[in-house]
């Protein structure tokens, strides 16, 4: 028997008019987008439909755009196709928590919208930036952003797959590890810096911590039917506290990716992952992490529509 993982996007997956087909084919993409829209405070739908890019790009509203969309494909997609276990790349892991039934739509919608706001304002306290670091392994990219740091921060944000690390922290000091990076001993074939509005899964993120506490701590979450992989430990998880304390620490903590993808797949031997939402990020980070696994991606009308869904 195929034994199946749904994958969640993150920031970075969006793209003006996500959505739109969904909203046009589908009566019950219509009712979430109008309920989201509601729970929003804003016409959240038409940015996701028709931009402009630079509103879309703005954390606050990229992270909820996302979720809302992958959200009205599950919901597309029924129990026609079923998954054995969840996990979302940063942002991603709150829809995986809603697909397993630990917390609802409406509830997950409020935390994705504070925690984007959250994010944004860490950005703005503590201005940083991102970088990617491809073709070095985690030894040296730990080593480089020691040597990088003289009293500043910067650590590895995002182990998304072999040779691909990204890091965070504050500006000079990420720009100093990209250039050292880039140099002997590690001539990494690429260090590029990313455009983000904050220093995301960094300690740089501290000032949104105890906030993001306050509404985790204040929201309804229930065991999850299915185990979740998260993002911190890349360990399976269905208790509804410990899921409550990942989705806390995974603000400041590393995304585990490469790790939990690996983990999946040994432990509950998977064999599909299909990545439900916009773009195909993080099917192309699996098939380098395990060539041999089989990879769908739905994130359109057009796909639903080939998986006969």
């Amino acid at each position: 028997m195929n034994r199946i993982a749904f994958v969640f996007p993150g920031q970075g997956s969006q793209i003006v008019g996500m959505g739109k087909d969904l909203y046009d084919n589908y009566q019950v993409a219509r009712e979430i987008y109008e309920m989201a829209d509601d729970i929003m405070g804003m016409h959240l739908s038409e940015i996701s439909f028709h931009g402009p890019s630079e509103i879309l790009t703005q954390t606050h509203i990229t992270q909820p755009a996302l979720f809302v969309h992958s959200y009205v494909l599950t919901q597309i997609i029924g129990d026609k196709i079923v998954a054995h276990t969840a996990s979302g790349h940063s942002l991603g892991e709150y829809t995986a928590n809603v697909y397993a039934k630990s917390v609802s739509f409406e509830d997950g919608l409020k935390l994705v919208k504070r925690r984007g706001e959250l994010m944004k304002e860490s950005g703005n306290k503590r201005p940083g930036t991102m970088a990617a670091i491809i073709g070095l392994n985690e030894d040296q990219v730990d080593e480089i952003c020691k040597i990088a740091s003289e009293n500043q921060i910067v650590q590895p944000a995002n182990y998304n797959a072999p040779g691909q690390i990204v890091i965070s922290g504050d500006v000079d000091a990420v720009r100093r590890a990209i250039k050292i990076a880039k140099d002997e001993p590690y001539k990494a074939k690429m260090a590029k810096e990313l455009q983000v509005s904050g220093a995301f899964h960094s300690e740089l993120m501290l000032t949104s911590t105890e906030e993001l506490r306050v509404i985790l701590n204040s929201t309804i979450f229930k065991n999850a039917e299915i185990p979740i992989y998260t993002n911190s430990d890349a360990e399976p998880v269905e208790n509804s506290d410990i899921i409550k304390n990942s989705l806390f620490r995974q603000l400041i903590s590393s995304v585990k990716w490469q790790q939990l993808i690996t983990n999946k797949i040994k432990e509950l031997n998977i064999t599909e992952f299909y990545e439900i939402g916009s773009g195909k990020v993080l099917t192309g980070l699996i098939k380098r992490i395990n060539p041999d696994v089989k990879l769908h991606n739905i994130g359109t009308a057009e796909d639903l529509k080939n998986y006969n869904l």
